[in-house]
């Protein structure tokens, strides 16, 4: 089962939000749900309306629980029964639960949950319950923070009680940053825009007068890298999400930069520069603007990817003829092929569980995103389709997003999710087209 310790500890205290603590102990039960292979049957629960226990607005428990019962039926690994189906009802959250009535709606867990709001203050506690065992499944836990954030304090409850059942990290607290992409296609707008993990509280970073492509998450989330087009020749910049302050960074006069990725210090910026006819893998210090070539071959090397220690690179490169996966040491450079398969491997990115790679691949007129191992066994495609490009990882490296065009849509791009096992293929909303996403860190 579940360290508790552990658990706590990654729902520690956040800046907007107060602090995480306890409420009563109890011994952790049985519920669980093992997804290393994946789940073919998903796990019924329950969410009925959190309690008001302030009076007023009881509107806030039901969209609470609304944003908690879609974090989890978005995983592909919970079925959520309708509340029409509900026989019980939780009027206070100190009553003991009717577990038969539960039980007779075929529930195996249940959420309960109650929120105050005093003003602008909210605060949120919650409960998970293993209804077949009749028993809490760990500590309460309780969020405190502005109305406005209700909707983190939604998705933290969701990440605690995915974590409890699955004893994998939960994801649902993280920002998505992509290309929005409006217009028809030979005018198209493209700007760079942060939103939801889920589509929800898009906010646009760029106004669109300038090409932009590839936007990159630091590891803590507060700074993003991207290529622009606004002086002519594609160009790295680094922008503060915050503010929405941004700077060039100093790469080679004259020459192209783009395909930008964060060492997992934050510190150490890796890209493609092209000048002189080569196109090669470049290391720049932010910090000092000091930078330093990593490859010397007559070829194409792009889209670098660091492994989440720091170690090992991954990148693509046409060395061999055609477009393979290569990983090789951060600091040697020396290259070992790990793409064998048949057809054309791009846009790798590595896992930040560190066991496998994301990859686009075209084979046989499509294309697809797949995974393999760092040592480029178990190669597994988990799309197809008429354009599939661009994998991003979930912070628990658990779901993949990229985007999709599809054929006889004029050029729209839309974002999509997949679990690392191929199952659970959905659109991600977005208000227009969509493309380039990068999958930010748990919110801090």
């Amino acid at each position: 089962m579940i360290d508790r310790r552990t658990l706590l500890g990654g729902l520690a205290a956040l800046p907007a939000l107060g602090i995480a603590r306890p409420l009563a102990a109890q011994d952790d039960g049985p519920l669980r749900i093992d997804i290393t292979e994946g789940v073919i049957e998903p796990m019924p629960f329950a969410v009925p309306d959190f309690v008001t226990e302030s009076g007023g607005d009881t509107d806030w428990g039901r969209r609470l629980a609304r944003v908690v019962g879609a974090d989890l039926a978005g995983t592909g690994l919970f079925r959520e029964i309708p509340q029409d189906a509900h026989i019980a009802t939780i009027t206070s959250f100190a009553s003991p639960v009717a577990f038969a009535d539960w039980r007779a709606v075929n529930a195996q867990a249940l959420v309960t949950g109650a929120v105050t709001v005093q003003g602008d203050r909210i605060e949120v506690k919650f409960r998970v319950w293993d209804v077949v065992a009749g028993a809490e499944l760990g500590d309460g836990l309780r969020f405190q923070g502005t109305t406005e954030s209700w909707r983190r304090m939604a998705h933290k409850v969701a990440d605690a009680v995915y974590s409890r059942i699955t004893g994998e990290d939960g994801y649902f607290d993280s920002r998505v940053a992509f290309v929005s992409e409006s217009g028809p296609k030979g005018e198209r707008r493209k700007r760079l825009a942060v939103m939801d993990y889920d589509g929800e509280n898009v906010r646009y970073l760029t106004d669109g007068d300038s090409l932009v492509l590839a936007p990159r998450f630091s590891p803590t989330g507060d700074r993003l890298l991207y290529t622009s087009y606004e002086t002519g020749r594609p160009r790295i910049y680094l922008l503060d999400v915050g503010s929405v302050s941004r700077r060039a960074l100093p790469t080679r006069e004259g020459a192209t930069a783009f395909s930008p990725r964060f060492s997992p210090d934050g510190r150490q910026v890796l890209y493609s520069q092209a000048a002189g006819g080569n196109t090669d893998l470049w290391r720049l210090d932010i910090a000092s603007g000091r930078t330093e070539r990593l490859t010397r071959a007559p070829s194409i090397e792009t889209a670098p990817s660091y492994a989440p220690d720091g170690s090992r690179i991954v990148f693509e490169s046409d060395r061999s003829g055609g477009q393979q996966l290569y990983v090789m040491q951060a600091e040697d450079g020396s290259p070992r092929r790990i793409s064998f398969g048949q057809g054309r491997y791009g846009t790798p990115v590595w896992s930040p569980r560190g066991d496998r790679i994301a990859f686009t691949k075209q084979a046989s007129g499509r294309f697809h995103i797949g995974v393999m191992r760092p040592d480029g066994s178990d190669e597994r495609l988990l799309t197809a389709s008429f354009l599939d490009e661009s994998p991003t990882w979930a912070p628990n490296g658990r779901v993949l997003m990229f985007s999709r065009e599809t054929q006889g849509e004029r050029g729209t791009s839309a974002l999509y999710s997949v679990d690392v096992s191929g199952r659970n293929l959905q659109r991600v909303p977005t208000p227009s087209g969509g493309s380039d996403p990068s999958w930010g860190p748990l919110q801090s």
